[in-house]
C-alpha cells in the first residue's frame, strides 16, 4: 500500500489556508439572510495544561458543519477567541510574582497552536481575548449602559469569604467548604458588592426559552434556576414588645395559614438581632456564626438534619390571632423570597422535620379527597396527623374557609388578606441578582468613581478604557479589598462630575463578564468606535448553532441571554435571543483502573498481564478497567499533540466524530483512532489508482452501475447526516463506499470527485490534496456539494436473512417486496437451511418481508 504522507499534506494545506485567508468571513450582501450562518464554539479558557483530546470534540463538529455549509452556498462566520481573565492566572501570579498577562499570553499561544494543528476553518483575523484592553473597553461600556438603566447597584451582600486570602470566592471556587486556593475554611460574610439586577428580566428569560431550539434538559435547568412560583405575601405582626414590627413571608400555599404554628427567619435576616430576647442572644449569635461557615447548597440540602434556635420573640397569626414563636434556621436563605417563612409542619416536609425535632405544634389544614369523603365537614380533624402531606385536597380547621378545594381556598384566603391589608398576591423567583464584583486584580476594572459629594459617578464613555494599572503585588489588601486598593496613584482620582478628590472603584468584574457578549465582538472585532456596528450585527445575528459543554447550561447561558436582552431593549441588537440553536457535546472520557474498594489507580501504576487483565504494580491487586473523566492525577489524559504527530489531524478529527453520537459521552480508545487512520490510508491508496472517464452516474457496466447506485446512496446519507450533526453515521456510510470502491478494478472519475467532496468537511487536509491530484487548482472549500439522484437511491433488491429456530444460518438476495411464498421457497433451498433441516419438516415458517425468514423445527 502506498505511504500516506499525512504530516506533509497537513502542514502544506494549513499554510495555504493561512496565506490565502481561505476562511475569512465577509459581509457579502449577495448572500441572502437565509444563506448566512454564524457557528460558534463556547469560549475556551486557556489553561496552562493545554488541550486534551476532549476539548476539540465540539470544535470539530462546528468545523465540519461550517465546511459543509460553505460548500452548500452559505456565507459562514466561524470565529475563535479566548476567555482570558480568570482565577488560575492570578493564583499563579500570587505564587510566583509573574504578571497574569504574561502567563495568559503564553497559555493562549499554546492553545492557538494546538487548535490550529487540527486545521479548523476559523477566521483567525477575528481572534479576541477578554483580557485585551481593546476588548474590555467595550465590556466596561456595556456595564455603564447597565448602570445607567438602573440594572447595576451597590449593596452589602453575603458571599463566600476566605479569611486567609482575604477575598470573595465564587461557588465553584469552594471545594468541600474550603478555599480552593489555600484550603482555609470558607465563611459567609457581608461584603460591599456590585450587583446586576438580572431578576428584572426573570420573566423574559423564562418565557423566551420556549422559542429556542435547545436541549430540553438545558431548558429545564434554566427554568428551575429561575424558579418561578405564584403565591402570596402575608404580613405577621410581632407580639409585644415589638408590636410595631412585622415579618412578611412568601408562601405558595396561603390556604394552609391556619396551620402556621411558628415562623422561621434566615439567620441573616435584618430583624433577627433586633427582636432576639436577652436570654436567647448568646445562642442566636453562636448559631449565626456557625451558619456563616456554610454554603447555600449545604444549608438547603434536603437530607441534612434540621437545626435552629428560638429568638425569644413571638408573632401573631393574622387568621387565628394565636401567638406563635419566631425561630431562625439555616435552611431558610435571606436571598430567597422574603428570607422568612410561615412554618406549616403538617404540609411541608422541612417544617415537619423541624417541628418534630423541637416539639412544635402540628395542625392539619388540608384533608385528602379520600379523608374528606369519609369524614366530611363535620369530621374531627383536631388530632395531629401521623405524616406530612403537601397534596391538594379540602381545607379543614380553617374557619370560614373549611370545605373549600385547595385551589379555591388559595384564591379566597389571598383575597381575604388583601382586603384586610395584611397580604397580597405575589410572584416569586428563585433567581437572585448577580453578584458582579470580585476582590481581585486580574479582571475588568469597574468604571465608577466614589465621590464624597456626588456619590457613585460613572466615568465618561470617552475616558474608556479604564486600564488595569501595573503592579507587582497581586495579593488582596489587609482590609479584604482587591489588590487595586493598594495602588494609591491609580485609586486616587477626581470626580468626573464635580472635579473634587474621589476614589476609583477597586472591585473588578467577574470572569463571566467578558464571556457574556464575546459572540457580538466577533462580528466587528477591530471597531474602535462602537462595540459592534449595527450593519454587521444585522448581517450575522443571531448565532445559528452554538456548541459547548453542558456544564455551562445555566450560568453562562443565562448571563449571556440577560445581557443580550438589555442590549435589545437599548436598541443595540435586533434579536431578543443570542443563540437560536444549542447543542451540548458529550464528554470524551478515558480508561482508568479501579480497585475492589472503588478507589482509582493512576495509569502509570498499572501493568497489564499476559491474559489481558490489569494489576496494580505496587500490590499486585487485580484491577478493573473502567471509564472515568480525564484527570492529570489519574495519568489518563490523552494529549492531542501526540495523537496528531502519530496519526494526523484528519484521523483525530474523524475519530472524535466516529466514536458515537455528538451529544453522548464516550471513552477514548487509541485503537479506534488507528482504525480511522487505516481508513484514510485506504482512501490514499485508491487515489493512486488510475481513473476512468465516463458519464456521470454511468450504468453501462454492472460494476459502474453498482458504484453509481452506492455513490448516490452515500451522497444522500452523508448529506442528511451532516446536516443533522449525525457525523458518526455519515462516516460509517463513507466507509461502506470506500470498501466497495477498493474492490473495483477501475474507479470512475465522477464517483471519485464526488466522494472527495463528501470527505472534505471531515478530513479537509486529505481532501484538499486529493482534489489537487485530480487536476484542480485552488481550494476545495468552496466547491459545490455533490447532489444525489433519487432514482438511484431506491433499492430494488434486499438481503433476506435465513434463520433456523431463531439463529442465523444463511442469507440470500431477493427482489424488494417479493411475495412471502417466493421468500419461503428460496429460504428452504439455501444451503444453511438444508443443512439444519436435515430432512425434517418445518413446524412453522415465519416470513418478515424484505428482512428475514425464520424456519421453526
Amino acid at each position: 500500500m502506498p505511504s500516506y504522507p499525512f504530516s506533509e499534506i497537513e502542514k502544506k494545506w494549513q499554510k495555504y489556508w493561512k496565506d490565502h485567508k481561505t476562511f475569512k468571513a465577509i459581509e457579502d450582501t449577495n448572500y441572502p439572510p437565509d444563506r448566512r450562518a454564524y457557528l460558534l464554539d463556547m469560549f475556551p479558557y486557556p489553561s496552562g495544561a493545554g488541550l486534551h483530546v476532549g476539548h476539540p470534540e465540539g470544535y470539530t463538529a462546528t468545523d465540519i458543519y461550517s465546511r459543509y455549509l460553505r460548500m452548500n452556498g452559505y456565507a459562514v462566520l466561524h470565529p475563535m477567541g479566548f476567555d482570558s481573565f480568570g482565577l488560575p492566572a492570578e493564583n499563579y501570579a500570587i505564587k510566583t510574582g509573574t504578571h497574569p498577562r504574561i502567563t495568559t499570553k503564553q497559555n493562549i499561544d499554546t492553545f492557538r497552536k494546538q487548535i490550529q494543528a487540527f486545521g479548523f476553518s476559523y477566521d483567525w483575523d477575528r481572534e479576541l481575548a477578554t483580557s485585551d484592553v481593546d476588548y474590555y473597553r467595550w465590556t466596561q461600556w456595556i456595564f455603564l449602559q447597565l448602570y445607567k438603566k438602573g440594572l447595576a447597584y451597590e449593596t452589602e451582600a453575603p458571599i463566600n469569604w476566605c479569611p486567609s486570602c482575604l477575598t470573595g470566592l465564587a461557588n465553584e471556587e469552594v471545594k468541600e467548604g474550603c478555599c480552593e486556593r489555600c484550603g482555609t475554611q470558607v465563611v459567609r460574610k457581608n461584603v460591599r458588592q456590585w450587583m446586576l439586577k438580572i431578576t428584572a428580566y426573570a420573566e423574559q428569560l423564562l418565557e423566551d426559552l420556549d422559542d429556542l431550539d435547545w436541549p430540553q434538559s438545558v431548558k429545564v435547568m434554566q427554568r428551575n434556576w429561575i424558579g418561578k412560583s405564584t403565591g402570596a405575601e402575608i404580613d405577621f405582626t410581632l407580639a409585644a414588645p415589638h408590636e410595631k414590627e412585622k415579618i412578611t413571608v412568601y408562601t405558595t400555599r396561603p390556604d394552609t395559614i391556619f396551620g402556621a404554628t411558628y415562623l422561621v427567619l434566615a439567620p441573616e435576616h435584618p430583624l433577627v438581632m433586633h427582636i432576639t430576647s436577652k436570654e436567647q442572644l448568646p445562642a442566636v449569635q453562636a448559631y449565626r456564626e456557625e451558619t456563616a461557615k456554610k454554603t447555600d447548597l449545604e444549608r438547603t440540602e434536603l437530607a441534612k438534619k434540621k437545626t435552629g434556635v428560638f429568638t425569644g420573640a413571638y408573632a401573631v397569626n393574622p387568621l387565628t390571632q394565636e401567638k406563635i414563636p419566631v425561630w431562625i434556621s439555616d435552611y431558610i436563605l435571606v436571598s430567597y423570597g422574603t428570607g422568612a417563612i410561615m412554618a406549616v409542619p403538617a404540609h411541608d416536609e422541612r417544617d415537619w422535620a423541624f417541628a418534630k425535632l423541637f416539639g412544635l405544634p402540628v395542625i392539619q389544614t388540608v384533608a385528602s379527597e379520600e379523608e374528606w369523603k369519609q369524614k366530611g365537614a363535620a369530621g374531627d380533624y383536631r388530632t395531629a396527623p401521623q405524616e406530612c402531606t403537601s397534596a391538594d385536597g379540602y381545607a379543614v380547621n380553617s374557619g370560614e374557609f373549611t370545605g373549600l378545594p385547595t385551589r379555591e381556598a388559595i384564591t379566597r384566603i389571598t383575597d381575604y388578606a388583601a382586603a384586610r391589608g395584611f397580604g397580597k398576591k405575589a410572584v416569586n423567583y428563585k433567581l437572585r441578582d448577580w453578584v458582579f464584583s470580585r476582590q481581585r486584580y486580574w479582571g475588568e476594572p469597574i468604571p465608577l468613581v466614589h465621590c464624597p459629594s456626588c456619590g457613585v459617578v460613572p466615568l465618561d464613555e470617552k475616558d474608556l478604557p479604564l486600564a488595569l494599572p501595573e503592579t507587582d503585588s497581586y495579593s488582596p489588601s489587609d482590609t479584604g479589598e482587591s489588590p487595586l486598593a493598594k495602588i494609591p496613584e491609580w485609586v486616587n482620582t477626581v470626580c468626573p462630575r464635580c472635579g473634587a478628590a474621589a476614589r476609583r472603584e477597586t472591585n473588578t468584574m467577574p470572569q463571566w463578564a467578558g464571556s457574556c457578549w464575546y459572540y457580538l465582538r466577533y462580528l466587528d472585532p477591530h471597531n474602535s468606535k462602537e462595540f459592534c456596528s449595527k450593519e454587521k450585527e444585522a448581517y450575522w445575528m443571531p448565532v445559528n448553532l452554538y456548541i459547548g459543554g453542558a456544564e455551562h447550561a445555566v450560568l453562562h447561558l443565562l448571563y449571556a441571554r440577560f445581557w443580550h436582552k438589555v442590549l435589545y431593549d437599548l436598541g443595540l441588537v435586533h434579536t431578543k435571543e443570542p443563540f437560536t440553536r444549542l447543542v451540548n457535546q458529550g464528554m470524551i472520557t478515558s480508561f482508568s483502573y479501579q480497585r475492589k474498594n472503588k478507589s482509582l489507580v493512576p495509569a502509570d501504576e498499572v501493568v497489564q498481564t499476559e491474559d489481558g487483565t490489569f494489576k496494580e504494580k505496587a500490590t499486585g491487586e487485580p484491577l478493573e478497567r473502567v471509564v472515568a473523566k480525564m484527570s492529570k492525577s489519574l495519568k489518563n489524559v490523552i494529549n492531542p499533540d501526540e495523537m496528531i504527530e502519530q496519526y494526523g489531524a484528519d484521523s483525530c478529527r474523524m475519530y472524535e466524530m466516529f466514536m458515537g453520537p455528538l451529544d453522548m459521552s464516550k471513552p477514548w480508545n487509541t485503537q479506534g483512532l488507528i482504525g480511522i487512520f487505516r481508513f484514510l490510508e485506504k482512501i490514499w491508496a485508491i487515489s493512486e489508482a488510475p481513473l476512468i472517464d465516463c458519464p456521470v452516474n454511468d450504468t453501462s457496466t454492472p460494476e459502474n452501475a453498482e458504484i453509481t447506485k452506492l455513490l448516490n446512496k452515500t451522497i444522500k446519507k452523508v448529506t442528511e447526516d451532516t446536516a443533522s450533526l449525525n457525523f458518526n453515521t455519515a462516516i460509517s456510510q463513507m466507509m461502506i463506499f470506500i470498501n466497495t470502491l477498493s474492490k473495483s478494478t477501475a474507479v470512475p472519475r465522477f464517483a471519485w470527485e464526488s466522494f472527495v467532496k463528501l470527505l472534505a468537511p471531515y478530513a479537509p487536509h486529505l481532501a484538499e490534496e486529493l482534489w489537487e491530484k485530480l487536476g484542480h487548482t485552488g481550494t476545495i472549500a468552496y466547491e459545490d456539494w455533490p447532489l444525489f439522484a433519487g432514482k438511484y437511491c431506491i433499492d430494488t433488491e434486499c438481503t433476506i436473512v435465513v434463520q433456523v429456530n431463531g439463529k442465523v444460518r444463511d442469507k440470500f438476495q431477493a427482489a424488494m417486496d417479493a411475495p412471502k411464498a417466493d421468500l419461503e421457497a428460496a429460504a428452504l433451498k439455501t444451503e444453511g437451511a438444508q443443512r439444519f433441516l436435515d430432512g425434517k419438516q418445518p413446524k412453522k415458517i415465519i416470513v418478515v418481508p424484505n428482512k428475514l425468514v425464520n424456519i421453526v423445527i
